[in-house]
């Protein structure tokens, strides 16, 4: 009964979006306690391709890079909900236009452009940093 309970409420979460394996196992530990079901129930999800991290992270840096978000700070995300290195490495390195990318965001909240000042030129670059930009696609920006 439990296994199936579990399944159920692992389905339902990923029927609103797609979760990383260590998302759901987390979200599931708060309602069953039975770890070793959830394991199961993850590794037929799985079996079943109806759990993905590879699917997670593509769907996730794409929805960050949608609001602006950089390489360095998506990967850091990513790292936290549990995806392996190499599949963030890969979705990562699927996009080359990551200096475009900083120069919209860059442009969007500075629409006059690189500051004159020193001390506003330094809370633009970290704005960008903040965002998770590399400090030479940064200064790519501020050329």
């Amino acid at each position: 009964m439990a296994l199936a309970e579990i399944y159920n409420k692992a389905l339902d979460l990923l029927s609103r979006r797609e979760h990383s394996r260590k998302e759901l196992y987390l979200k599931l530990t708060k309602r069953f306690e039975s770890k070793e079901n959830i394991n199961l129930t993850l590794d037929k999800l799985e079996e079943n391709n109806l759990l993905s991290d590879s699917r997670f992270a593509e769907e996730y840096v794409l929805a960050r890079r949608r609001k602006g978000f950089g390489p360095i700070k998506i990967s850091m995300e990513l790292q936290n909900k549990g995806v392996n290195k190499s599949l963030i490495f890969n979705e990562i390195q699927g996009f080359d236009d990551w200096v475009d990318l900083a120069r919209k965001s860059f442009k969007k909240k500075f629409p006059n452009g690189p500051s004159n000042d020193l001390k506003e030129l330094q809370k633009q670059k970290n704005f960008l940093a903040n965002k998770g930009f590399s400090f030479n696609e940064i200064e790519s920006v501020l050329e």
